[in-house]
């Protein structure tokens, strides 16, 4: 019983130790990429099958279309991955409008990814996505189109509209005959460029939008594929490696932690060794204590109370034939 609540003891504070240590883990692991959550897109989503495949969306060309999507795509050399997107994108006659690279390490995965934002050509789109879908394992894709023509057609006819009153404003200034008909003319005249200027820099960021369709590319670097449409086996069959996988990077997790952590374990273990021997040599005077408290002490007559007593020895009865009085004196001689 003893053992086993020391042992209890142990187990507890040890617990405690690795809270109290994983307590500065948890806070570096909330700001590591692989935490952060996904950005959300409003979406329209595309089947694997799909995703690589020419053609596969064909928006009206009669309208403003702003295309978006999203790649999220598995490889095992991540750099190799990379200068291939760089090269086809070049060909395609793109360019990488944003990116982050992150390098980590893991069990499963070697948690090394890239996030990149892509610009392609609209006409160059599909290209662009089947050449990702050959060079990686693509486990997720998807596509949304953002309908601007209408926004487009009123920017476009305000701007017309103020061209017009611009040449009205020019015209009105040639032939001011005063001096406050003039400033009033150039100050209506400098909101009007201003606005000009605001509507057609509006309308080069929706070329730039329509024409260069935005491709958020999410690789991630792993030692093992995830499947994209597993059988009943294949999902038995990879559970269980993943599970294998799982157990070999947490019995390494476990072997770096003990190492890292030896300092405060070994000052873990004192307290504990310590704490063990005071309750020990506590319970130990206690039981001495008990057992002198209970000793019983012998009375005057030096029999102990409470002890039980030796049963009485039955009295001897002495025989007539073998115990004869002694014979009398004869008198007569």
């Amino acid at each position: 019983m003893k053992r086993k609540r020391y042992l209890s003891l142990f187990m507890a504070l040890m617990l405690l130790a690795a809270l109290l240590a994983g307590c500065g883990s948890s806070k570096s692991a909330a700001g590591s990429p692989a935490a952060q959550p996904e950005k959300a897109y409003a979406q329209e989503d595309v089947s694997l099958r799909d995703a690589g495949r020419p053609g596969s969306v064909q928006p009206p060309e009669n309208r403003k279309w702003i295309i978006t999507g999203e790649i999220h795509g598995e490889t095992e050399d991540l750099d190799s991955l990379l200068d291939g997107v760089y090269d086809q994108v070049a060909a395609l006659g793109g360019y990488i409008e944003d990116q982050n690279v992150y390098n980590g390490s893991g069990s499963k995965s070697r948690y090394r990814s890239a996030e990149l934002t892509v610009r392609i050509p609209v006409a160059q789109v599909d290209a662009f996505t089947e050449a990702v879908s050959e060079a990686s394992n693509v486990v997720s894709s998807s596509r949304n189109l953002e309908d601007v023509t209408l926004s487009y057609v009123d920017n476009e006819t305000r701007l017309e509209a103020l061209k017009i009153e611009e040449a009205r404003l020019m015209a009105l200034m040639e032939n001011a005959e005063n001096m406050s008909d003039l400033l009033e003319i150039e100050k209506r005249l400098t909101e009007v460029h201003y606005e000009m200027e605001r509507i057609t820099s509006r309308l080069r960021t929706y070329d730039n939008q329509i024409d260069f369709a935005t491709i958020h590319l999410n690789l991630e670097e792993v030692t093992e594929y995830t499947p994209v449409e597993p059988t009943l086996w294949e999902r038995i069959s990879g559970g269980f490696r993943s599970s294998l996988v799982g157990v070999k990077g947490s019995l390494v997790d476990l072997f770096v932690w003990i190492i890292v952590k030896s300092p405060y374990l070994v000052v873990w273990g004192v307290i504990i060794v310590l704490i063990a021997l005071v309750i020990r040599a506590i319970e130990k005077r206690n039981k001495n204590k008990k057992a002198i408290g209970k000793k019983p002490m012998a009375g005057p007559d030096g029999n102990v109370p409470g002890a039980p007593s030796a049963p009485p020895v039955p009295p001897v009865q002495a025989d007539s034939q073998d115990f004869a009085p002694f014979p009398p004196k004869n008198k007569e001689k």
